[in-house]
């Protein structure tokens, strides 16, 4: 499976025999905390590290499986452009609605009987967004986890962007509850590793990952997992003039109290999940504007202005955040009532 998976261009890393861990460094490694750039086993090709370690060179990888034949394998996302939707079924306590899904709010009235995993999360999201359920997804490889669980394997075509990882468990950047993003900083576990659980099997007969779907790209966008954003370019977008509409006030009811919540973010330095609340911001404004109700660079404006004034001490990041969120936000229109 390590030489299968190199000849795909997904660099490969031993792991831990029985185990979905890496393996074990060598006792200088383990001893002497360091920078893996700077480590010499890696140019020595020595297995240390985890996925800093990884590669698709053959002649190490016979040389790691000849030394290890029971070690699994790890593919290292970043350099293989994959994004893994990691969905979780363990049992745990079921959070409050709040944190079930990054950003959105699920009303009351909206019956929560019987969710208990990421599967349930993951069909949540989908259904709001009115999008396949990824869990699904015959076009791509998923393979079923020991726990229960699923990795959906996708592939990042856009040069530009680039995702980082996130757990289901994260207040900050996740996807929704018990559902993981394996993207770069992180690895997979290849299809047919053996571990004491049991065995990672491939399901259907896709054995490729298909392209990231648009919508969970936004997603991931919106959710704070973007790391490599495209260039920033000063320039607005411009929108067909047959589009350009005055700001309506159905509209405005939506994107006015989330710049509320931006500017209030200003009374505390930290923990007001600013990045998140201007992503969303962004996004919404940006669907807006596609739709027809606002003006791109009105919008635009704002949001800068009200970021401004929430974290000052920034403002290039607060720009490429509103830039790409309003980039993700225009390719999915947000129509709403009241539209002239």
């Amino acid at each position: 499976m390590a030489l299968w998976c190199a000849a795909q261009g997904w660099p490969v890393h031993p792991l831990a025999p029985g185990r979905k861990t890496p393996g074990a460094n060598c006792p200088e490694c383990r001893d002497q905390r360091h920078d893996p750039k700077t480590c010499a086993c890696l140019p020595a090709g020595r297995p240390c590290h985890g996925f800093h370690a990884a590669t698709t060179d053959p002649e190490r990888l016979n040389t790691w499986w000849v030394a290890q034949p029971a070690a699994g394998v790890g593919v290292a996302c970043g350099p293989a452009r994959l994004v893994v939707i990691d969905v979780d079924a363990h049992p745990a306590p079921v959070p409050d609605r709040t944190r079930l899904l990054a950003g959105i709010p699920i009303p009351d009235q909206v019956d929560l009987a019987g969710l208990v995993s990421g599967f349930d999360t993951l069909a949540l999201l989908a259904a709001y967004r009115r999008q396949p359920d990824p869990s699904s997804d015959e076009t791509t490889l998923r393979v079923r986890t020991p726990s229960g669980g699923l990795h959906v394997w996708y592939r990042n075509p856009w040069p530009d962007l680039e995702f980082r990882c996130s757990t289901g468990s994260s207040t900050k950047v996740a996807l929704a509850w018990q559902v993981d993003v394996r993207a770069t900083g992180g690895y997979i576990v290849a299809p047919s590793t053996r571990t004491r659980e049991g065995t990672y099997r491939a399901e259907g007969t896709v054995r490729h990952p298909a392209p990231l779907p648009q919508w969970l790209r936004d997603e991931l966008v919106r959710t704070g997992h973007l790391i490599r954003p495209p260039v920033p370019t000063r320039e607005v977008p411009a929108m067909p003039p047959a589009r350009r509409r005055p700001k309506t006030a159905a509209a405005q009811r939506v994107f006015a109290p989330l710049l509320e919540e931006l500017v209030a973010c200003g009374a505390a330095t930290e923990g007001t999940g600013f990045t998140e609340k201007l992503n969303r911001a962004a996004y919404t404004a940006g669907g807006l504007a596609a739709a027809g109700h606002l003006e791109a660079a009105a919008v635009r404006e704002d949001l800068l202005q009200a970021a401004h004034r929430a974290r000052p001490w920034q403002t290039a990041r607060n720009e490429r955040i509103i830039d790409t969120g309003i980039a993700a936000g225009s390719a999915r229109p947000l129509h709403v009532e009241g539209r002239p």
